[in-house]
């Protein structure tokens, strides 16, 4: 009776936060406006692209070489500095940032959008106990990944077909643009009176 008045109290308060909009970590519903998307990364085997190609897929979102629009993490880097030192001068805290740049482009190859997101922690560093230290920076290393893809599905959560399509239009008018201005300047430059060499008179 106690294990049945215990579980009936826990879907209780389930159904209250529930209720006020709270969700577990990593439960609940992902809505993407887009419905398919290309995914690639300048490391095609890496974890940040094939945990996002999950997430994607697991929301419903086809991803296929064949979308109109292509999602490029064109590169992710990870630095380490110093936070703080102890007394004797040796390195006590690093703080670490992982940085992704992404890029969203369209048809004919036209870049869309430019951007990062950036995620930093801080771990302790104990000299007296070197494995540990180095198990909590790959544990660091880990979240942070997560992290990464975390807000990398939530840009793309905001982005709709509407939105890229006008991205899309824009960009081809300013290629166009570019295009016409280097071919007038061309032609210009064809039009240009080709000035004759200048004979030095000859010596006598």
């Amino acid at each position: 009776m106690k294990r049945i008045l215990t579980s009936i109290a826990l879907i209780g308060m389930t159904t209250v936060l529930a209720a006020c909009g709270f969700h577990l970590r990593g439960v609940g519903e992902t809505n993407f406006a887009l419905k398919e998307i290309d995914l690639s990364a300048r490391n095609a085997y890496g974890e940040t692209v094939r945990d996002l190609r999950t997430v994607l897929e697991n929301s419903g979102v086809k991803v296929d070489t064949r979308a109109p629009y292509h999602l490029v993490l064109a590169r992710e880097d990870v630095t380490q500095r110093t936070a703080s030192y102890t007394s004797a001068a040796r390195s006590a805290e690093y703080e670490l940032t992982n940085t992704l740049s992404y890029e969203v482009r369209g048809a004919n190859d036209l870049l869309l959008i430019s951007d990062q997101i950036q995620v930093q922690k801080v771990y302790l560093h104990d000299e007296n106990n070197l494995t540990g230290s180095d198990q909590e920076a790959a544990q660091l290393h880990r979240e942070m990944r997560r992290e990464l893809v975390q807000q990398m599905s939530l840009r793309l959560q905001m982005l709709t077909p509407a939105q890229l399509d006008e991205l899309q239009r824009k960009a081809e008018a300013q290629a166009q643009a570019e295009a016409d201005a280097a071919r007038a300047a061309d032609e210009a430059a064809k039009a240009q009176p080709q000035q004759s060499p200048i004979e030095l008179p000859r010596a006598q």
